[in-house]
């Protein structure tokens, strides 16, 4: 692998300093990951975030893919004898996927082609004659090839013709012609399938029943829809250019003068268009316009995660998780400040059922028995009504309520997982504990599920599902590792996401500490089965281990820096505590007095910095909120109405807002705020308390236009 090569190259596409890209390169390859190199590799890197650092963990597997190619490309042409060394330096120069595969266009290997069927006919001398466009009576020189199967002068011209057609399409001018029209005006195009226009699936792509529009301009949401109406039958979607302008381009590459010859060469460049170029590039651009919508989908979904994991913690209290319902009754469960389950029963304070005065009963005894210090109502059915009934208990003002989102909360309670923590349990209870623990601590709960049934992504199952895989995954690594796990209540699912652990070492860690009780010190870590230096480099400075003799291992200083933060307490004559705890010994110390081979400026003003708020948790503090109380379906809302909100959802068209009547409304892009919003991120950010203005309500299809503007 030649890093130095491809560390030139990606340095040069990202704008990134050659040195910080093979620097980076040859940590990556050291099996580094992406949250540890950013935040102990500053010296190296030259203080790339994660963002940079993940982009050139891409470009660098792309040139990867690269590479492989190449060698088969290089291969196939050798074996066939036609390489030169002209061909080869041009192959080992193109690092473009595409200039590779235009290149290997007219050595790759085909099914039985028309033009092939004509080279066996022994047609190919016709066809230089012809691209020639010297010869003034074609016919007489196709007479000579009418045999062996060719049988008269008209199949001969055609068999020529093919054969030319199929050199068109393989010439690399040609493909770059055709796909520099294509790349400046491309019209996406959609048509419903007329025996499916009727059909009720057929009704939500209505918008896209005769549409079209120039692909540069097309958003990844319409393209995605359309993709997805295509998928099911309902829609047929074509992207083409201006024909006439494609093959007049191209003519000028193989037409030359007006004769016969030249007529029928003609001919054959508009069949080359029409069955062989035009249907290769509308596949190609296909496939690119796919790739770019789904990394923008990608990119708002993983984004939206992001902001669900970081959501701000209620922290370890007593709650009680409520799991709402009508007929069958809501499902309580009281939980104690480490989120294990303490008692479980079903109250039915609504409808049919009304044991109002019992449910009151019930609710006050488990509140006194458990303690219970705040309660937590999902947001599904029967929300609205359960809120209102513990409103009615006039509870004391410090137990606080808090609607909490039950999306994947039911995939939860199905799962493995959930069999594996209570197998004595039924789904309703474990749905109710994960309501309630999401409360508590929404990224230590949220782990366990799979991103994709957590309810913030757009269009998330007809993208690439590797890709998304991959951008999720490490958006709950990044997430997990800048709030830091503590290493004595962690799960195992929360232990896997931690850099340099993974599933088998989580197993490991967990079984460690239940044979030999709470980890004391994070150089115990270097006991558990299979976790070795390595491992322990990436992971250490990510767990914590509060109340620890040592104050450092309960705070993001790296071990590995321990001996640098002891010299700075002895040059100050005070303990590690100590020096803690004095603002004033730290405001002393000259960070540059400690500046060595491997630890600069960087890693020295972060150990500061953490020194000052030893184990800090990042995530905001949570907040109270009620919907308003006179809104209870989505007929009692009027246009003009300003209602608080809480936001669910983020697209890159807009926001969607819960405003209490059991369906979300949208805030167009358009209304979220009184000037021009290009990333609706840049505005709002998710579970935000907002208050919207309703702009539209449409019943019969459940839709609630909503605006932010002039509130």
């Amino acid at each position: 692998m030649n890093i130095e090569k491809f560390s030139e190259i990606i340095a040069a596409r990202l704008s990134i300093s050659r040195r910080s890209t093979e620097n980076t390169l040859q940590l990556l390859e050291e099996g580094c990951t992406i949250p540890f190199i950013s935040r102990y590799r500053k010296e190296r890197t030259g203080g790339l975030d994660e963002v940079k650092i993940a982009a050139i963990s891409d470009a660098f597997d792309k040139l990867k893919e690269i590479s492989k190619r190449k060698e088969t490309v290089v291969k196939t042409i050798t074996d066939q004898g036609k390489m030169t060394d002209a061909l080869l330096q041009r192959i080992d120069l193109c690092w473009d996927a595409d200039e590779l595969e235009d290149i290997y266009m007219p050595f790759k290997p085909k099914r039985r082609t028309r033009a092939q069927m004509a080279r066996e006919q022994g047609l190919e001398p016709l066809s230089v004659i012809l691209m020639m466009q010297k010869e003034n009576n074609p016919e007489a020189a196709a007479q000579r090839f009418v045999k062996d199967g060719v049988k008269d002068i008209a199949a001969a011209i055609r068999g020529a013709q093919d054969i030319i057609a199929e050199t068109v399409s393989e010439d690399e001018r040609s493909r770059q012609t055709v796909r520099q029209a294509f790349r400046c005006g491309a019209i996406i195009s959609s048509k419903v399938v007329k025996a499916k226009a009727e059909s009720e699936e057929a009704a939500k792509f209505s918008d896209y029943f005769d549409f079209s529009e120039p692909l540069r301009r097309c958003s990844s949401h319409r393209l995605l829809a359309m993709r997805r109406g295509e998928s099911e039958g309902i829609l047929r979607i074509s992207i083409s250019a201006d024909d006439d302008e494609c093959t007049e381009r191209l003519k000028r590459f193989f037409v030359r003068g007006y004769g016969r010859c030249s007529s029928l060469v003609g001919e054959a460049v508009d069949d080359s268009y029409k069955r062989l170029l035009k249907p290769a590039i509308e596949t190609e651009f296909a496939n690119l316009s796919k790739e770019k919508a789904d990394e923008e989908a990608i990119g708002v979904f993983a984004e939206n995660l992001r902001q669900l994991l970081l959501s701000a913690p209620l922290g370890q209290k007593r709650v009680m998780g409520v799991d709402p319902g009508f007929r069958t009754g809501c499902k309580i469960v009281c939980l104690d400040a480490q989120g294990n389950l303490l008692h479980h029963e079903a109250i039915f304070p609504h409808p049919p059922v009304n044991k109002v005065q019992q449910a009151t009963q019930q609710m006050l005894k488990m509140i006194k028995d458990y303690r219970i210090e705040a309660i937590a109502i999902g947001n599904g059915t029967a929300s609205r009504e359960t809120s209102a009934f513990v409103r009615s208990l006039h509870l004391a003002d410090e137990i606080k309520q808090f609607v909490v989102s039950e999306d994947g909360a039911s995939v939860y309670s199905a799962s493995e997982t959930a069999r594996e923590e209570f197998p004595m349990e039924d789904v309703t209870v474990r749905g109710a504990v994960s309501i309630g623990r999401r409360l508590m601590d929404p990224l230590a709960e949220l782990v366990k599920i799979d991103p994709k049934s957590i309810g913030v992504g757009q269009y998330q199952h007809d993208v690439d599902q590797t890709k998304l895989r991959k951008s999720l995954d490490l958006t709950v690594e990044s997430c997990v590792n800048s709030v830091g796990v503590d290493l004595n209540t962690a799960s195992r699912h929360l232990l896997t996401y931690v850099s340099g652990l993974g599933p088998a070492l989580a197993k490991n860690i967990v079984e460690y500490r239940r044979k030999n009780g709470p980890f004391q010190s994070r150089a115990q870590l270097k006991h558990v089965p299979r976790l070795g230096p390595a491992a322990f480099e990436q992971c250490a400075g990510f767990l914590r281990i509060p109340g620890a003799r040592n104050p450092l291992d309960n705070s993001a200083v790296h071990p590995e820096s321990y001996k640098i933060v002891e010299q700075m307490a002895k040059d100050c004559h005070c303990s590690v505590g100590d020096l803690i705890l004095d603002k004033k010994k730290r405001d002393g110390i000259d960070i540059k007095r400690y500046v060595t081979d491997t630890v600069g400026i960087p890693t020295l003003t972060d150990i500061i910095s953490e020194l000052e708020k030893p184990g800090r948790d990042p995530r905001e503090q949570i907040e109270e909120f009620e919907f308003d109380s006179s809104i209870q379906s989505i007929a009692d809302l009027k246009v003009g109405m300003v209602v608080p909100g809480i936001i669910t959802n983020i697209t890159n068209f807009g926001a969607f807002v819960d405003i209490g009547v059991h369906q979300d409304g949208l805030v167009h892009i358009s209304q979220l705020a009184d000037r021009y919003v290009s990333d609706p991120t840049q505005v709002v950010k998710l579970h935000q308390h907002v208050m919207v203005r309703v702009a539209e309500v449409d019943e019969k299809r459940h839709r609630i236009s909503l605006s932010m503007k002039g509130i």
